[in-house]
């Protein structure tokens, strides 16, 4: 695309299916350098990914012709194949439906990477319900509860403001 000029940044975060705590640290960074393959292989580029036992976050820039769910459904697909073929975990690894994209602006990369860079200092404190329901609220994203997670039971049917 000659004349054309991007600067699109977007902070992804998905979770195992039923928020299993199942990713070990004695293998994480090794699925992290994986996941930075697939996103490498598909042209976009990489600026940081991290998570710990039950989910992950993947800070992105990405060119205008990309397909996030494209993206993100091939990154999920081929870690899980990488995790079962590994034999990681006992039984079939698999990821939850669906994910979270939220854009960045420009001046605020420095920020997400730095808080997707210190996950486990941050989930001492916080649950990942949690930090995923403050990211729809901060970013104004309406969601019926019962549809974020297929853990739990879910939270009276309501429609956030």
């Amino acid at each position: 695309m000659a004349n054309t000029y991007t600067q699109l940044y977007i902070h992804v975060v998905f979770a195992v299916k039923r928020r299993a705590c199942v990713i070990s640290k004695s293998w994480r960074d090794e699925l992290f350098q994986y996941i930075t393959g697939i996103i490498t292989n598909k042209g976009q580029k990489l600026m940081i990914v991290n998570g710990v036992e039950d989910h992950i976050h993947i800070l992105l820039g990405i060119k205008p012709d990309c397909n996030l769910s494209d993206l993100v459904r091939d990154i999920k697909a081929n870690s899980s194949r990488w995790i079962n073929e590994k034999r990681l975990v006992p039984g079939k690894f698999e990821w939850q439906n669906g994910f979270g994209a939220f854009s960045v602006g420009a001046s605020q990369i420095n920020l997400v990477c730095h808080y997707i860079s210190v996950q486990e200092e941050h989930h001492r404190k916080t649950t990942f319900r949690e930090e995923y329901i403050d990211f729809l609220i901060h970013n104004e994203i309406e969601y019926k509860s019962e549809y974020l997670f297929d853990d739990i039971g879910a939270a009276p049917t309501e429609l956030n403001q």
